[in-house]
Formats: structure tokens, sequence, C-alpha cells
């Protein structure tokens, strides 16, 4: 299956060229369709690497979506290998995925380039809701967790782990869940809103807009303390002892040459130490969450036996 190419505004490359004509053009694939947090995540680190002087030769991105990012990096893993620029975004969605989809992608086989940026989940219902709490909604999914629908993110993913997890607060059985995946947080709304669902659940940045407008109101947050703008309180607040953060970041292509993957491990490093980026988290929302090289190989290792872990103690994985 070839890649589907989705390219920077014809003005930014021309930008990228001009101001960096001796850099080789970086292809960047992006597991998922356009529109979501990875895709932002992708291409805002881009721009602002270029804004900031840090890379400034051309980007070709490639979008492929699915099973939780697992086909593109797929793809990526075996077509990629050895390239001297190429570069996948991904994050804990991914690790998570990779388990409950038995997917032949090896995170050990990339190159850890850096992680960027952190997103708590928030769990939302419609406005007119008779869940006017956390505890309500809980309440309903002690009663009835099969009459409860809710959506979120790719199976396995974070979304489904948050709701796993205060399941287990609650004492609810995990199998008993009635999860169903969406392709994005603006799909998950829609049925909040029509009631399809119960509740959802997703990123700040994907449901923050959707409730300012009224359309949705937020019940929890799984931030270790409230956020700024989220009118919400944290879902230990709330009495159940539950912190997921949904990470981003950058890996190097599979046998990438050192000189290549060192030049981009620090071309992040810079990017997350620049005006630009920094201009990027606020808007965004993100929380900062740096992490480079090495370090970040063991991150991901662990968090690979962390996820997995969860996953088969909520039977979702066996």
């Amino acid at each position: 299956m070839s890649w589907k190419k989705a390219f920077l505004p014809i003005a930014v490359l021309a930008s990228f060229a001009l101001s960096g004509a001796a850099q080789a053009q970086v292809k960047v694939m992006i597991p998922a369709n356009p529109g979501g947090g990875w895709d932002g995540t992708g291409r805002q680190a881009m721009q602002a690497m270029a804004d900031a002087g840090i890379y400034t030769g051309g980007v070709n991105f490639s979008n492929v979506g699915g099973a939780g990012g697992t086909i593109g990096l797929a793809q990526f893993q075996n077509s990629a290998a050895g390239e001297k620029d190429a570069l996948a975004v991904f994050g804990a969605i991914t690790v998570g995925a990779i388990s409950m989809n038995k997917s032949p992608v090896d995170l050990s086989k990339f190159r850890p380039v850096a992680r960027l940026t952190a997103e708590y989940d928030v769990i939302a219902v419609k406005a007119d809701s008779p869940y006017k709490t956390l505890k309500d909604f809980v309440a309903a999914l002690k009663k009835d967790p099969g009459a409860t629908a809710v959506g979120g993110g790719s199976a396995g993913g974070v979304d489904q782990i948050t709701l796993a997890r205060l399941a287990q607060e609650a004492g609810v059985k995990v199998t008993d869940l009635n999860y169903i995946p969406q392709a994005s947080g603006a799909e998950t709304v829609t049925s909040i809103v029509n009631g399809t669902f119960a509740a959802g659940i997703s990123g700040v940045s994907e449901f923050a807009q959707f409730a300012d407008q009224g359309r949705i109101r937020i019940l929890g947050i799984t931030s270790p303390e409230r956020q700024k703008g989220i009118d919400a309180p944290t879902f230990k607040e709330a009495g159940y002892n539950v912190e997921v953060a949904n990470w981003r970041g950058f890996l190097g292509a599979p046998d990438m040459p050192e000189d290549n993957y060192k030049m981009w491990v620090e071309n992040f490093k810079k990017l997350s130490e620049s005006d630009a980026w920094k201009k990027v988290l606020q808007t965004q929302g993100w929380q900062d969450y740096y992490m480079g090289g090495d370090e970040f190989g063991k991150f991901i290792a662990d968090e690979t036996t962390r996820i997995s872990g969860i996953l088969k103690d909520a039977g979702l994985v066996k």
C-alpha cells in the first residue's frame, strides 16, 4: 500500500527551500488521518522547527491512519529502514494498540528521537445530560455498564485505558464495559450530542472547544491537578485514583545512520527550548514533556511493559 501524500502549503515549503536549500528533505510519517492530535503534533513541530531556524529543509508528510497508528508505522518500519532523514510521529496510543492488534510493529527497532508533549484525557457528556458529576456517571456505569456506551479513540489506546482504570476504581468489571472506538474526537462529540453515547473520552485539545461552545460538559480530567481553562475536577479529586497522560513524540527510521540520528535528536532538543515551540504548546494547551535520545528509548520500553500490563489486568489483552 502506498503512502497517502499530504504536503505542507506551497508557501511554507518555499520558505523552507529558500532558507535551507542545502538541507535534505525529511519524510514525516503521521500514522493517523489529518486533523487529529498526532497530525497536529507532527506538522506544528516541524513548522516551529522552521520558524526557529533549526531545520529549514523541505518536509514531506504522509498520513496513513488506522488501528492506533500500527498500520502506518508498520509501513514505515518496512519501507523507511536505513533512510537518513525519515521520521514518524507516535505516542502512548501506539503502545496499547500494538498489543491489542497483535501488530508486527516493534518499537525497539526504531531510533528514539524525542518525546515532546503530554495531553490529559477528559470525560464529557452532552450539555443537558442527567450526569452532573463524575460520580453521577460512575453510578450509571455501575448500574448497567453495557447500556452506558462510551466513545473514545483507538482500541487499546489511552482513552480506553482511562475508562478501564475508572471502572477498576469503581468496582466495575472491565470486560462488561461498552467502549466504542472512534476515528476522531469530533466524531465522538457528535455521538455524545445525538445521544448515541452516554459519554466520551478524549484529549483536552479535542474536547475543550466543544465544551466552550456549550455542546458538551466535561466531568473530569486525568491530570494530577486542575488545569487552567477546564471547569472540572481531576479524577483523583472526584475520588478515583486515575492519572493518565497521552504523550506524543517522534521516532527515527530503523537503522537510521548514527550521524543523522544524532542530528535529529539535537534538532528536537533545540526545538523544545525554542520560543516558537513554547508558543505552540501554549496555543494548543499541550504540556511540555520533552525527553530525548536513549533516555526516551528506555521510557518507551518501560511504557510498553506498563501499558501492556494494564491491558492484561483489565482483560483486554490475553
